[in-house]
Protein backbone atom coordinates (compact mmCIF):
# COMPACT_ATOMS: atom_id res chain seq x y z
CA UNK A 1 0.00 0.00 0.00
CA UNK A 2 1.31 3.40 -0.91
CA UNK A 3 0.48 7.06 -0.33
CA UNK A 4 -0.36 6.74 3.37
CA UNK A 5 -0.90 10.50 3.33
CA UNK A 6 -4.13 10.24 1.34
CA UNK A 7 -6.83 11.46 3.80
CA UNK A 8 -9.14 8.47 3.34
CA UNK A 9 -6.29 5.96 3.55
CA UNK A 10 -4.96 7.69 6.66
CA UNK A 11 -8.42 7.57 8.29
CA UNK A 12 -8.91 3.93 7.30
CA UNK A 13 -5.55 2.91 8.73
CA UNK A 14 -6.29 4.85 11.93
CA UNK A 15 -9.65 3.09 12.18
CA UNK A 16 -8.02 -0.31 11.79
CA UNK A 17 -5.34 0.54 14.37
CA UNK A 18 -7.99 1.61 16.90
CA UNK A 19 -9.96 -1.60 16.31
CA UNK A 20 -6.82 -3.75 16.69
CA UNK A 21 -5.95 -1.99 19.96
CA UNK A 22 -9.56 -2.06 21.24
CA UNK A 23 -9.64 1.74 21.61
CA UNK A 24 -13.34 2.48 21.21
CA UNK A 25 -13.14 6.22 22.03
CA UNK A 26 -10.30 6.72 19.54
CA UNK A 27 -12.25 4.80 16.89
CA UNK A 28 -15.46 6.80 17.41
CA UNK A 29 -13.51 10.07 17.27
CA UNK A 30 -12.53 9.25 13.67
CA UNK A 31 -16.17 9.46 12.53
CA UNK A 32 -18.20 12.52 11.56
CA UNK A 33 -21.41 12.92 13.59
CA UNK A 34 -23.52 11.88 10.58
CA UNK A 35 -21.36 8.89 9.56
CA UNK A 36 -22.71 5.52 8.53
CA UNK A 37 -21.13 2.09 9.09
CA UNK A 38 -22.26 -0.85 6.94
CA UNK A 39 -20.30 -3.96 7.93
CA UNK A 40 -21.30 -5.98 6.02
CA UNK A 41 -23.48 -4.07 3.60
CA UNK A 42 -27.11 -5.20 3.75
CA UNK A 43 -28.99 -7.47 6.12
CA UNK A 44 -26.80 -9.39 8.56
CA UNK A 45 -26.77 -10.55 12.18
CA UNK A 46 -25.26 -7.13 13.01
CA UNK A 47 -27.90 -5.21 11.02
CA UNK A 48 -31.23 -7.08 10.70
CA UNK A 49 -32.84 -4.24 8.72
CA UNK A 50 -29.87 -3.66 6.41
CA UNK A 51 -29.74 0.14 6.67
CA UNK A 52 -26.36 0.38 8.38
CA UNK A 53 -25.49 2.10 11.65
CA UNK A 54 -26.01 5.86 11.37
CA UNK A 55 -24.51 8.40 13.80
CA UNK A 56 -22.23 8.03 16.79
CA UNK A 57 -24.77 6.33 19.07
CA UNK A 58 -25.55 3.58 16.56
CA UNK A 59 -21.89 3.22 15.57
CA UNK A 60 -20.95 2.85 19.26
CA UNK A 61 -23.62 0.15 19.63
CA UNK A 62 -22.14 -1.63 16.57
CA UNK A 63 -18.73 -1.55 18.30
CA UNK A 64 -20.20 -3.12 21.44
CA UNK A 65 -21.92 -5.87 19.44
CA UNK A 66 -19.38 -6.68 16.72
CA UNK A 67 -15.96 -5.42 17.75
CA UNK A 68 -15.74 -5.42 21.56
CA UNK A 69 -16.12 -9.21 22.02
CA UNK A 70 -13.30 -10.04 19.57
CA UNK A 71 -9.64 -9.60 18.86
CA UNK A 72 -9.59 -8.32 15.28
CA UNK A 73 -6.72 -8.38 12.83
CA UNK A 74 -6.59 -6.91 9.33
CA UNK A 75 -4.54 -8.75 6.72
CA UNK A 76 -4.69 -6.32 3.84
CA UNK A 77 -3.00 -6.95 0.53
CA UNK A 78 -3.65 -3.68 -1.27
CA UNK A 79 -5.55 -0.41 -1.27
CA UNK A 80 -6.76 2.04 -3.88
CA UNK A 81 -7.40 5.69 -3.06
CA UNK A 82 -9.55 7.81 -5.36
CA UNK A 83 -11.16 11.16 -4.64
CA UNK A 84 -12.25 11.17 -1.00
CA UNK A 85 -12.37 7.37 -0.66
CA UNK A 86 -10.12 4.36 -0.26
CA UNK A 87 -10.79 0.67 -0.80
CA UNK A 88 -8.72 -1.90 1.09
CA UNK A 89 -8.54 -5.47 -0.21
CA UNK A 90 -7.81 -8.37 2.13
CA UNK A 91 -8.92 -10.56 4.99
CA UNK A 92 -10.24 -9.69 8.43
CA UNK A 93 -9.79 -12.18 11.26
CA UNK A 94 -12.04 -11.97 14.31
CA UNK A 95 -11.11 -14.20 17.25
CA UNK A 96 -13.22 -14.89 20.31
CA UNK A 97 -12.59 -17.37 23.12
CA UNK A 98 -14.60 -20.11 21.39
CA UNK A 99 -13.92 -19.45 17.68
CA UNK A 100 -12.06 -17.50 15.04
CA UNK A 101 -13.64 -16.26 11.83
CA UNK A 102 -11.92 -15.02 8.69
CA UNK A 103 -13.57 -13.24 5.82
CA UNK A 104 -12.16 -11.90 2.56
CA UNK A 105 -13.52 -8.64 1.28
CA UNK A 106 -13.24 -5.06 0.17
CA UNK A 107 -13.42 -2.46 2.91
CA UNK A 108 -14.06 1.17 1.95
CA UNK A 109 -13.75 4.44 3.83
CA UNK A 110 -15.02 7.82 2.65
CA UNK A 111 -13.98 11.01 4.43
CA UNK A 112 -15.29 14.56 4.49
CA UNK A 113 -13.17 17.68 3.86
CA UNK A 114 -11.98 17.56 7.49
CA UNK A 115 -10.71 13.99 7.17
CA UNK A 116 -13.48 12.49 9.31
CA UNK A 117 -14.98 9.19 8.17
CA UNK A 118 -18.48 9.65 6.76
CA UNK A 119 -18.90 6.11 5.43
CA UNK A 120 -17.29 2.80 6.30
CA UNK A 121 -18.62 0.04 4.04
CA UNK A 122 -17.53 -3.59 4.11
CA UNK A 123 -18.16 -5.81 1.12
CA UNK A 124 -18.03 -9.41 2.34
CA UNK A 125 -20.36 -12.40 2.24
CA UNK A 126 -21.43 -14.15 5.42
CA UNK A 127 -21.69 -17.47 3.56
CA UNK A 128 -18.00 -17.20 2.62
CA UNK A 129 -16.76 -16.57 6.17
CA UNK A 130 -14.46 -19.30 7.45
CA UNK A 131 -14.99 -20.20 11.10
CA UNK A 132 -12.72 -22.38 13.18
CA UNK A 133 -13.87 -23.46 16.62
CA UNK A 134 -11.41 -23.44 19.54
CA UNK A 135 -11.48 -27.22 19.94
CA UNK A 136 -10.29 -27.61 16.34
CA UNK A 137 -7.71 -24.81 16.23
CA UNK A 138 -4.00 -25.54 16.17
CA UNK A 139 -3.04 -22.06 17.39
Amino acid sequence: MSDAEHPARRAGLASQAAVRAHRKADWLALFAPDARVEDPIGISPYDPIGDGHFGHTAIAAFWDMAIAPSAIDFRLTDSYACGDEVAFIGTIRSARADRATEVDGVFTYRVNSGGKIIALRAFWELKQARTTFAANRDS
